[in-house]
């Protein structure tokens, strides 16, 4: 079977699903695709992808929530900065934005598809790229991560306590449908751009990029409502390590609403036809194979 080539960060022709080694006397070799929504017919587990997805989501957790913290803790180095509160959530939302797109174009962002985000893996999953079994060790992954991440903020000592460790938490001053919807319009656009970035050939390579920009004005505009989280494994973290868990069914509700949207529109395809053939904010080539099987096939 021929092999297209790549094209680029984000999806690529399907018909890469296998190949058959006809000249092999060990059998026939099958492609593992589980980014693909075609994981090895034996439903073999991905531990290494997996674990890539941990150590992704701990490092946007540490990193991300430091920025928080550094901009925002009584004490930090930044928070003394003579600047206005609406300057410091675009430069937060900026930075934080921009260490996720680092995370994507990483080598464990290479091998996890750099989900770093339940809600960006329930999209996946309502789109059929990822297998329902996958997609819960993923969540799953995401989360211990977090928790791993925000273990590692404990060395800001009493400047990241001073912050909540970079908590989002809603407004209680507002009904809680507010920030609900503040945090369903955040996941929407979010989970919209990536797909429509990823399913056109010029700008699939600048997929990651869409979440420096977007989270600059996300975090601008909305952060004061609740935090402009657009994920739970992010929400997760700070909540688990201050035992923070006033509204916390706000960062599950909105982003998994906002991911369900997101995914409904698209298949309206009320403009334009867009359905990912990948699960990955980036594609670097291997097709969402994660390795060729040899395995023994009936002659």
């Amino acid at each position: 079977m021929l092999h297209p080539g790549t094209l680029g960060c984000g999806l690529v022709d399907s018909t890469t699903m296998s190949t058959v080694d006809k000249g092999s006397t060990r059998g026939a070799v099958k492609q593992d695709r589980p980014l693909s929504g075609m994981p090895h017919p034996f439903d073999k587990l991905h531990p290494r992808m997996y674990a890539a997805e941990m150590v992704g989501t701990a490092l946007l957790v540490f990193l991300g929530l430091s920025i928080v913290i550094g901009l925002w803790g009584r004490g930090a180095p930044l928070a003394a900065l003579s600047m206005p509160a609406s300057a410091r959530r675009l430069l937060n939302g900026f930075l934080f934005g921009s260490i996720g797109a680092a995370i994507a174009f990483s080598r464990v962002g290479r091998m996890s598809g750099a989900h770093i985000n339940p809600a960006v893996t329930f999209a996946f999953w309502l789109e059929g790229k990822i297998r329902w079994r996958d997609a819960s060790f993923y969540v799953l992954a995401q989360l211990v991560g977090a928790a791993f991440g925000t273990l590692a903020l404990l060395i800001w000592g009493s400047v990241g306590a001073s912050d909540n460790w970079g908590a989002a938490l809603p407004d209680r001053s507002v009904p809680d449908w507010l920030p609900i919807a503040g945090e369903t319009l955040c996941t929407f656009l979010l989970v919209l751009l990536i797909f429509v970035f990823a399913a056109h050939k010029g700008t699939q390579p600048f997929t990651p990029l869409v979440n420096p920009p977007l989270f600059a004005l996300l975090t601008w505009f909305e952060a004061p409502l609740s935090g402009a989280s657009a994920n739970p494994a992010r929400s997760f973290g700070p909540e688990l390590i201050g035992w923070l868990w006033q509204g916390w069914w706000v960062y599950w509700i909105g982003p998994c609403l906002g991911a369900g949207l997101a995914v409904a529109v698209l298949r309206l395809q009320t403009f334009w036809f867009i359905r990912p053939l990948e699960a990955r904010l980036c594609h670097f080539g291997h097709h969402g194979a994660t390795e060729g099987l040899r395995v023994k096939m009936p002659r």
